[in-house]
């Protein structure tokens, strides 16, 4: 459900634009990315935390809305986040 510092720290530099970019709306996918997978895996076995589920649908929700914004700005960055996260839309 959560993700390590390394895990994270490992993503940020995957993703970064320049150096001490922690903060960018396709770093901030990617980390959002990472967790909804990883609590998606937990929701299959434990079908009924609805604490989780809503969780879940909170991150969906925060994903979407930074999707949205990034699209809205530059087409580009967007369909190259989708590309390279395998979300699909």
């Amino acid at each position: 459900m959560t993700i390590t510092k390394e895990r994270k720290q490992e993503i940020i530099r995957d993703h970064m634009k320049n150096d001490g970019d922690t903060g960018s709306p396709e770093v901030q996918i990617a980390i959002l990315t990472t967790r909804i997978n990883g609590l998606t895996e937990h929701m299959r076995t434990h079908s009924k935390d609805y604490a989780s589920r809503r969780g879940l649908l909170m991150m969906v929700s925060r994903r979407r809305r930074l999707l949205d914004y990034l699209k809205k700005i530059d087409p580009q960055r967007y369909l190259a986040i989708i590309g390279r996260l395998e979300i699909r839309k």
